[in-house]
């Protein structure tokens, strides 16, 4: 991996809800944003023993790796645990996450990369609701929470969203502008760290649960 280049993060459980192979859905456009501005994919996890959705997906992400090889960088890393999650957090530039919607539980994934500087770029599910501010601590992937879509419409509009914010944006950003990528870095820490962490589940805990 070239650590000059931008780097997309996706590290959870392999189930079907996630869309961990979203992005790689177009390839056609997956190859035009690489052609703005080079990127790589680093993806991991792991599926349930008989989750059969989930093992496809794993087969179809080394299936793209293949195809691609010649052109993108990606990896899928094996063996998917707590000291490999650190090393992910902490390592990629841009955390991605594609749940389908409503059925991302929370998403504390994406608050661990937020410790560690790194922008998330995710569907407006779960935390991300709460932590997200357009251009500022990250990007929204899709539609708002509140849009009537039927599956089917949000994912046409989830894909578009994703390969233009990827391509006119966040691209262009990373290697022309990184006075304002330094800028994310900082919201990441400073304007979600502080809020998203145990300091403040232990207290609602307390206050809320057993008080």
């Amino acid at each position: 991996m070239d650590p000059e280049t931008l780097t997309i993060g996706f590290a959870r459980r392999m189930t079907a809800y996630k869309r961990a192979a979203l992005i790689l859905s177009d390839l056609e456009m997956l190859r035009k944003v690489n052609r703005r501005g080079k990127i790589q994919l680093i993806f991991a996890g792991k599926a349930q023993p008989d989750d059969g959705a989930g093992k496809q997906i794993i087969r179809d992400i080394f299936r793209t790796i293949e195809t691609l090889k010649e052109e993108i960088k990606i990896v899928f890393l094996e063996n998917y645990d707590m000291d490999l999650a650190a090393k992910m957090v902490a390592g990629v530039d841009v955390w991605l996450n594609t749940p389908t919607r409503p059925y991302e539980a929370s998403g504390t994934s994406g608050m661990k990369a937020a410790h560690n500087g790194v922008v998330n770029f995710s569907v407006l599910d779960g935390w991300w609701i709460e932590g997200w501010i357009e251009g500022v601590t990250g990007w929204a992937i899709g539609p708002q929470p509140d849009e009537k879509l039927s599956e089917e419409e949000a994912r046409f509009a989830e894909l578009n969203d994703l390969y233009n914010k990827l391509y006119y944006i966040i691209v262009p950003m990373y290697y022309e502008r990184k006075d304002e990528w330094f800028r994310l870095i900082n919201n990441s820490i400073g304007m979600v760290a502080y809020y998203f962490n145990t300091h403040r589940m232990m207290r609602r805990y307390v206050t809320y649960a057993y008080l």
